[in-house]
Parts: C-alpha cells; sequence; structure tokens
C-alpha cells in the first residue's frame, strides 16, 4: 500500500509539472508572439528576460530547501572521525562574542566545548523566557484556539531562535528536519501511557508546590479555580521548556546519542526550570486573579441600592451588608 501511494504521488506530482510547463510556455510564446507585433526585438528580449528571472528562482528555490554538507557524526570523541566533525562544526557554529579566545586560529576541542557552553546559555535564556510567556498564555488563554495558537508559534519561535544560535547559515530544509526531530520527543506525539506519569509528575509538583499552598488557604472557594490556572499554565511551560532544551541537545550535538536517553536528561532539566518559572510566576497569577477578583465584586456590589424610606427591613440588611463587604475588600487589597 505505502509503495503504491508513493508511486501514485510520484507520478501525480510529475504530471503537475508537465501542465505548469507546458501552460507557462504557451503563455510566454503568446506574450512574446504579441510584443513581436510592436517591435521585432522586443518578444526575443521579453523571452530571455522571463527565462532569467525563471531560471533565477529555481536556482533559489534549490538552495532554500537544499541540505548543506555535513560531516559523519562520531561514536564517542575518540575516534578518528571527531577531527574532521571539529572542523565541521567550527565552520558551521557561529563565535560566541564573550567567547575568552574568540579570535584562536587553532580551534581545539577544548575551544569548542567552551564556546558551546556560552552558545547553551543564550539557548537555555531563550527557553525560559519564552516558557515564562506561555506559562501565562496557558493560564489564561486555556482550551481557546487563541491560546494554542499563540503557543505554538512562541515554541516555534524558540526553536528557530536556538537553530539561529548555532548555525552561522540557515537553511530552511534543515529547520524543518530539526523541528520533525524535535516533535517526535515531546510527549504525546507517539502516544505511549506508561511514559505519561513521568511527564506528569513535573507539572503536578510544580502547581502543588510550598509556595502554592501558601498562596491558596485551606476552605477558600477559588482554590480550584486558581489551581486550574496554575496545572494549565505548568504544562504549558513544560512542553515549552522540554521543547527548547531537546533543540538545544540537537544542535549542540558531537556524538552520537540514544533517542531515550535525550528525552529521559530533558525531562529531568525541564522539571528543574519548570519548577523555577512556576516560583516566578505563581506570585504573579495569584496577585492578579485576586485583584480581579475583589475588583469585580467591589463593581458587583455597587449595583445594589442604597436603602431608601420606604424600603423594608430586608433592603436595609443587604445595603448594610454590602456596604460592609465593600469596605472589607478595599482594606484588603491596600
Amino acid at each position: 500500500m505505502k509503495q503504491k501511494t508513493t508511486l501514485f504521488l510520484f507520478a501525480a506530482l510529475i504530471a503537475i509539472a508537465l501542465v505548469l510547463v507546458v501552460f507557462t510556455v504557451n503563455q510566454l510564446s503568446a506574450a512574446a508572439g504579441l510584443l513581436n507585433a510592436l517591435h521585432p526585438y522586443a518578444g526575443k528580449l521579453f523571452l530571455l528576460f522571463s527565462s532569467s528571472i525563471i531560471l533565477f528562482a529555481l536556482y533559489r528555490g534549490i538552495l532554500l530547501f537544499s541540505l548543506p554538507k555535513s560531516a559523519l557524526l562520531p561514536e564517542h570523541e575518540n575516534t578518528s572521525e571527531m577531527a574532521a566533525y571539529r572542523e565541521y562544526l567550527n565552520s558551521r557554529l557561529p563565535v560566541h562574542p564573550m567567547h575568552p579566545e574568540s579570535t584562536k586560529q587553532e580551534r581545539d576541542q577544548r575551544w569548542l566545548r567552551t564556546n558551546l557552553k556560552y552558545l547553551e546559555t543564550d539557548a537555555v535564556n531563550t527557553t525560559r523566557q519564552i516558557a515564562t510567556k506561555n506559562f501565562f498564555v496557558g493560564a489564561f488563554a486555556q482550551n481557546t484556539s487563541y491560546g494554542t495558537t499563540t503557543s505554538l508559534f512562541n515554541i516555534l519561535k524558540m526553536v528557530w531562535t536556538i537553530y539561529a544560535l548555532h548555525h552561522r547559515e540557515q537553511h530552511l530544509r534543515e529547520f524543518i528536519t530539526l523541528l520533525r526531530s524535535v516533535y517526535r520527543c515531546l510527549p504525546l506525539s507517539d502516544f505511549k501511557k506508561e511514559d505519561i506519569p513521568a511527564h506528569i509528575k513535573p507539572i503536578i509538583q510544580s502547581s502543588f508546590s510550598n509556595t502554592l499552598s501558601t498562596l491558596l488557604p485551606a476552605g477558600n472557594l477559588l482554590s480550584p479555580f486558581f489551581l486550574n490556572l496554575f496545572i494549565a499554565g505548568s504544562t504549558n511551560a513544560y512542553i515549552t521548556c522540554l521543547a527548547g532544551i531537546i533543540t538545544t541537545r540537537q544542535c549542540q550535538v558531537i556524538t552520537r546519542e540514544d533517542k531515550k536517553e535525550i528525552i529521559q536528561q530533558s525531562m529531568f532539566e525541564a522539571s528543574f526550570m519548570l519548577k523555577e518559572i512556576v516560583r516566578e510566576c505563581n506570585p504573579i497569577l495569584s496577585v492578579t486573579i485576586s485583584q480581579a477578583v475583589k475588583k469585580a465584586s467591589v463593581e458587583s456590589l455597587n449595583t445594589i441600592q442604597p436603602p431608601t424610606s420606604g424600603s423594608g427591613m430586608a433592603q436595609d440588611i443587604v445595603s448594610h451588608l454590602a456596604s460592609s463587604l465593600k469596605h472589607i475588600l478595599k482594606d484588603s487589597g491596600q
């Protein structure tokens, strides 16, 4: 079935290409004939100019979708292929401006590792920044198309930024290959129910952190609402952290690594980064929601009419309670 589908798609692609070529040649010939009526050389100049534009577009398209030359990835650092791969990395990696030996011509293994460490620091900072944004996107826009789209674009932007940090020249096809590799390492891309608890654990631990327990006292009716926001934000931030860390490891690979090992190490690092992000974001989110609730409560209480001379005892009690609650909310918000 797979072979039949591949052959059909290949034949259909060739047929479409032939139709486009015939249609283009026919239209260019017709246009050249009209121009020949105006001047004997106008049609030939038009065909020459059009052909140059088409060939240039095809050439740039081939460069855009072509993969750069790569060296053989060594099994470990002591193999004979390591020297050639080190030269390949040094030719593609940009030199970090903070590198203490940025002008050095002979770049050995130690120089390469130092450069990678500086680039990794920038990649981690980028990951943490985007993950913090996605925490609030997940908390406030959970289960909405806007929230999903915004989170996805933020992750794509993060992957591109990390990719550009590690490559002097960017290639679209290489970037797409990196995206596919990162996606395959993320949870739910290849669903295995036995792997889900390992991903859920850091999210739950961060949502039920000591910081959260102090912000939400026992018996608070808003606790389930707050907790729902924290879990949604933590889930979004965790996936972003995991994508950023996996991207960094893929861009900094020196020797062959097992996919499971990359995922396990990335999950370990992402859980620690998530705890730091949640520790910073929880107070901001809690204060923001609390102030919004208090403001909404005060505005709702303002709709209650004050007692009049003809009102009954029940209206007097309701008005008195509303006034007292407004003072309490205003004092607690100061």
